[in-house]
């Protein structure tokens, strides 16, 4: 038994001064001379135990006065309802219970022996000041409302949490104030209400063991499981933070409290209505025993004609309570996955909205006749909330899949997404008002552009590379498994097509140009992939040569896809990962001043800026903005170089980049064509831009034959004097941050097609090659040795 708790407002005196005072009162009272008769021997029997009456405070005599305390209490616990009741008297806010019914005490029985009753959500603290609440309500008379309700929370013998709430009856208390409790005025009543989480003031107020408390309390249980269950089931829904997975956790556990089954398994599947597939959570990971392992199947083979009819037509339960006679009867996904995780009873239950199936519940036991039609009704109260949830995660989800294809088919930026919004709106008022609308181009007027590119340097040439080694390597395989088929038959075919492919080797290594990979596949696919089908049969040998070199073959080219997919592979995660660290800094530009970016993969990435008024929704523009986005696209540029060599430690090939920052310094407009879905330059005159773009890192230093573009430098091309300035600043503040070296460069480029007068800047770049050593700072020279 708990002892009382150590800090108390109230000193406990357990008491039944007042039953045996109703007692005395109702003996001269009542005319039936048998009650009369029962309830003087009673009194007088008690008699004998003054402590009853007078109230004591050592609970190890609730032990020794056992006896007496059930007689005096028999009408209040009356035996006949001792089997059913679930009841107790009680010390309050101590969870002490004595003269327990006889299935409360069952019910704590199952519960195990190292049980521990305890109140649930409550602690010292809070039970310290629901105590002295009682004080000011019962010894005062304040009306203060603190109707809580309290619950225990009692494993049954299946270890299944069963929730009871407690129902308290203070009939048979008494309040006594101590000569030395402080007086409690009306002023200490309104700052005890107003500071109700202030336990210090509640202990000013009124001291521990202040009052006493004479009497005994009278505790009803009622079992509400199931209420409580769906409550919590509510709760669990309503949390949007809370992922699928443990989502079916948690409704796992609660079914099991509903259902009394320890080991019941919750599963859940999506269904395709415009498919008519079933499929797996967007996720995959929660479980679905009608898919089982599989993503998706159609539901015509997935269940059985009355599962199809129930579940998709009616939208009602579908049981089976015998598996294994659904197994015998059914040859369908279902029944097949049932039996595989030894399912013997289940119940499947239709998530539908307006008629139309979202998806099934999945309840399961191991154990036939356990799921049934009969309780399937026990869902019918729970069902509704899980359709609001179901159907709220489906348009999360869509809403999800439509940010995905504006954010990856479509050019509309968030920065600009406000314009699009409001056009939008016109275009649903126009259709709504007489049927007639029309989206209009949107257009920026007067917004300065900035352009940047990382690109590999000598991609083509790399490519082409590969594709040789690729070609090469394919012919000195077959030739090898000619050579040996040759020893074992000398045929004239063999001998001829061995000089075709030395032939055409020669010709490869000599040089490859544009037909040379289809010369190879044609050679192949006319001459060598008929041999290869009568060499497997020739020895067993020969077969395993013939068999590796297949599985080497791509097959949908059937040519060896080696050195290509490592060049291949290296671009797509050099790529991949540029895209994503400039798609991050991005959204830390946006601080400076709402714009427009967006950026596409060639060999590289290259990125469009375009910053300015007409741009940002009512907010003022100042030229201070494009410096500043200048300043971070020239570091950010910088710091993606970097990134690109720290990545080719885990590439399978090494490649360069090269950098280049296109400088404009006039406006212009872009406007989105609808057409197109895309951002473009508005006018003949801003096309000037586009086409410097294009060609800006193909030109020339004037008077050489050296590409503006050179490895391990940043080149920044610009046309106004003010642009050189301008950047020779930002160089010098980057060269103090180890951004850049001392090698800075003024060059003037030769004239190329449409565009004359550009110059450059070019300064060397420092790297930092380990990201965990971020205070290494190495020159190009240095790097490459690093790396190769």
């Amino acid at each position: 038994m708990m002892q009382q708790l150590k800090e108390f407002p109230l000193d406990i005196k357990i008491s039944f001064h007042k039953v045996i005072e109703q007692y005395k009162k109702e003996v001269n009272e009542i005319e039936s001379s048998i009650s009369r008769k029962y309830m003087e021997d009673m009194l007088a029997y008690i008699s004998d135990y003054p402590e009853l009456s007078e109230g004591f405070e050592n609970l190890d005599l609730l032990k020794k006065f056992k006896e007496p305390i059930e007689i005096l209490l028999d009408d209040l616990f009356p035996n006949i309802l001792t089997n059913n009741e679930i009841k107790a008297a009680a010390v309050p806010f101590h969870d002490i219970l004595f003269n327990k019914s006889k299935r409360l005490k069952q019910i704590l029985k199952n519960a195990g022996e190292d049980f521990q009753l305890s109140f649930r959500n409550t602690d010292e603290e809070l039970i310290y000041i629901f105590a002295c609440i009682q004080v000011l309500k019962q010894y005062y008379g304040y009306n203060i409302d603190v109707s809580r309700p309290l619950y225990y929370d009692i494993p049954d013998e299946n270890g299944i949490r069963r929730h009871y709430r407690i129902a308290m009856n203070a009939d048979f208390v008494e309040i006594i104030k101590k000569d030395s409790a402080p007086d409690i005025s009306e002023t200490d009543v309104d700052q005890l209400l107003q500071n109700v989480d202030d336990l210090k003031l509640w202990k000013e107020k009124i001291p521990p063991g202040s009052y006493i408390f004479k009497g005994f309390t009278i505790v009803n249980l009622t079992d509400v499981t199931i209420d409580d269950a769906i409550s919590e089931l509510k709760t669990t829904l309503l949390f949007e933070e809370v992922n699928e997975t443990e989502e079916l956790q948690k409704l796992q556990e609660i079914f099991r409290s509903i259902y009394k089954i320890s080991d019941l398994r919750v599963g859940f599947t999506v269904f395709n209505h415009k498919d008519m597939v079933f499929e797996r959570m967007d996720n995959g990971e929660a479980t679905s025993f009608i898919l089982d392992d599989k993503l998706v199947n159609d539901c015509e083979t997935g269940i059985c004609k009355s599962g199809f009819q129930k579940l998709i037509d009616d939208n009602s339960y579908f049981s089976i309570s015998n598996v294994d006679d659904y197994v015998k009867e059914n040859d369908n996904l279902l029944a097949e996955n049932l039996e595989k995780n030894k399912v013997k009873s289940c119940l499947l239950a239709p998530i539908a909205k307006n008629g139309r199936l979202l998806g099934v519940l999945e309840l399961v036991s191991q154990r036939k006749n356990e799921l049934n039609s009969i309780n399937a009704i026990k869902l019918d109260d729970i069902l509704p909330y899980i359709v609001t949830t179901v159907e709220r995660n489906r348009n999360d989800f869509e809403n999800r899949v439509k940010a995905v294809i504006q954010s990856e088919c479509t050019s509309i930026h968030p920065s600009v997404l406000w314009v699009f919004e409001k056009e939008a709106k016109k275009f649903i008022r126009d259709l709504d008002k007489d049927g007639l609308a029309s989206f209009k181009d949107i257009t920026f007027k007067d917004v300065f552009p900035l352009y940047g590119q990382i690109d590999i340097v000598a991609s083509s040439e790399a490519r082409n590379d590969a594709i040789k080694e690729d070609l090469l390597d394919q012919l000195d395989i077959i030739l090898d498994i000619i050579k040996k088929a040759y020893e074992i038959e000398e045929l004239p075919i063999y001998d001829q097509v061995k000089y075709r492919i030395s032939d055409f080797k020669e010709e490869l290594l000599d040089k490859l140009n544009a037909s040379s990979e289809q010369k190879v596949f044609n050679l192949l696919k006319k001459e060598v992939n008929p041999l290869m089908s009568h060499l497997k049969k020739q020895s067993d040998e020969i077969r395993k040569l013939v068999d590796d070199y297949s599985k080497m073959l791509n097959p949908e080219t059937g040519l060896v896809y080696n050195h290509r997919k490592k060049y291949d592979d290296t671009v797509q995660q050099i790529n991949r990962t540029m895209s994503r660290y400039i798609d991050k800094k991005q959204v830390q530009a946006q601080g400076i001043y709402p714009h427009y970016f967006e950026r596409y993969k060639t060999d590289g990435v290259d990125h469009n800026m375009y910053i300015g008024a007409s741009m940002a929704n009512q907010r003022p523009f100042n030229k201070v903005y494009l410096f500043n986005l200048r300043l971070w696209q020239l570091s950010t540029m910088c710091e993606m170089e970097n990134r690109f060599y720290q990545l080719q430690e885990n590439t399978p090939i090494k490649l360069e980049a090269a950098s280049l920052i296109l400088v404009y310094n006039s406006t212009m407009s872009i406007r989105y064509r609808m057409d197109e879905k895309k951002f473009d330059v508005d006018g003949t005159y801003n096309a000037r831009y586009e086409i410097i773009k294009k060609r800006i890192d193909k030109a020339f230093v004037k008077g050489t034959e050296e590409r503006v573009t050179q490895k391990g430098k940043m080149t920044i091309v610009y046309s106004q004097g003010s642009d050189e300035r301008e950047y020779l600043q930002y160089i010098k503040y980057l060269q103090a941050k180890n951004y850049f070296g001392d090698e800075v460069e003024l060059l003037d480029l030769e004239d190329v097609q449409g565009v004359v007068g550009l110059k450059a800047i070019r300064v060397n770049i420092l790297y930092t090659p380990d990201s965990n050593h971020p205070e290494k700072i190495i020159n190009y020279d240095d790097l490459m040795e690093e790396l190769h």
